[in-house]
C-alpha cells in the first residue's frame, strides 16, 4: 500500500513543477474575484484510479445531509475507509506540501486540520447539489481562521454535462464560473467573507467523489481590521428569489444561536483516524 509519504511526494512535485504559473494565476483569478488554483493530473492515473475504485459504493456510513440549502453525502470517520483514501487526505496535510501552497499564496503558517472539521470525502450522485455559500470562517475550537479549501476529484470520464461541477460566484451571486469536476485535479480556493461557491445539480447516473482538507491561520486575514465569525452562510440561484430571502433569515438565526456556542456545531462528524 502507497504510505501518505508517498503521495504527498508526488503533490509536492507536480506543484513545484507548475509553481510559477500557479504564482500567477492566484494572484490574477480569471472570471471570478475569489483567488483559486486548478491543477490536473495531480496524481499518477493509476494511483488516482486505485484512490478511486477504494470509495464505498454503500453509503450507509456516510452523513446525508438534504435542505434547501444542500444535498450531499460526507464523511469525516475515516478509519471507516480504505487505507488508500486516508493516506490521500492525509497527504495534503504533509509539512512540505502545506509550505509550498503557503509561497504560492503568500497566506503565511498555513495549518492543516487533522480532526477534519467540514473536510474528508463526499459523494454526490444524481439530484445531489450545494447551492451558493460562503463557509464557517473558523475552526471547531474557533480558534482559527479558515483560509483555504482544497478539493480532490477522483471521479473518472467526468464531464460537465455531467453537472455536479465546482461554482465560483461573483460577490451579488448573480454569473458562476464553473470549474468541471475533473478526473484527478485539484481545486485550491480562498476562503473568505466573500468567496462564493457552489456545486450544480448532478444530472449523471454516475457518483462524484471528492477528498476535501481545509487549511487554517490562527491569525485573521490582513485585510481584515476586525475579528469576525460567521457560519457556513447560504443563497439562492439567480432564480431562486424566494429561496434567496429565506436563505438571509435562516443565516441571521443561525449565526445569532452559534454565536452563544463555545464550539461550532457538527461535533459528531470529525474524524477518527486510523
Amino acid at each position: 500500500m502507497i504510505k501518505d509519504t508517498e503521495i504527498s511526494k508526488h503533490i509536492y512535485k507536480k506543484i513545484l513543477s507548475i509553481k510559477s504559473n500557479l504564482i500567477r494565476d492566484w494572484v490574477n483569478p480569471i472570471n471570478t474575484n475569489t483567488k483559486h488554483l486548478v491543477i490536473d493530473n495531480l496524481l499518477p492515473d493509476d494511483l488516482c484510479t486505485n484512490i478511486y475504485t477504494s470509495f464505498p459504493k454503500d453509503f450507509s456510513s456516510f452523513h446525508k445531509r438534504s435542505s434547501f440549502r444542500e444535498k450531499k453525502k460526507t464523511s469525516a470517520n475515516m478509519s471507516l475507509y480504505d487505507e488508500i483514501i486516508n493516506n490521500c487526505l492525509y497527504a495534503f496535510q504533509n509539512r512540505e506540501v502545506l509550505n509550498i501552497i503557503s509561497e504560492i499564496t503568500s497566506i503565511a503558517a498555513l495549518e492543516a486540520d487533522e480532526k477534519l472539521y467540514a473536510g474528508g470525502i463526499s459523494a454526490m450522485t444524481k439530484g445531489d447539489y450545494l447551492n451558493p455559500h460562503i463557509d464557517n470562517s473558523h475552526d471547531m475550537e474557533r480558534l482559527k481562521y479558515r483560509r483555504l479549501n482544497l478539493l480532490y476529484y477522483v471521479t473518472p470520464n467526468w464531464e460537465i454535462k455531467n453537472g455536479g461541477n465546482f461554482e465560483l460566484w461573483d460577490e451579488n451571486v448573480k454569473s458562476p464560473k464553473v470549474i468541471t469536476s475533473n478526473f484527478n485535479r485539484l481545486v485550491i480556493m480562498e476562503t473568505t467573507k466573500r468567496s462564493w461557491h457552489s456545486v450544480n445539480k448532478v444530472v449523471s447516473n454516475n457518483t462524484r467523489y471528492c477528498i476535501s482538507n481545509y487549511y487554517f491561520t490562527k491569525k485573521k486575514p490582513s485585510e481584515d481590521k476586525d475579528n469576525y465569525f460567521h457560519v457556513t452562510s447560504f443563497s439562492g440561484r439567480p432564480d431562486e428569489i424566494f429561496k434567496r430571502g429565506y436563505s438571509q433569515v435562516d443565516n441571521l438565526l443561525r449565526n445569532s444561536f452559534s454565536k452563544f456556542l463555545r464550539f461550532g456545531r457538527g461535533k459528531k462528524l470529525i474524524n477518527n483516524r486510523k
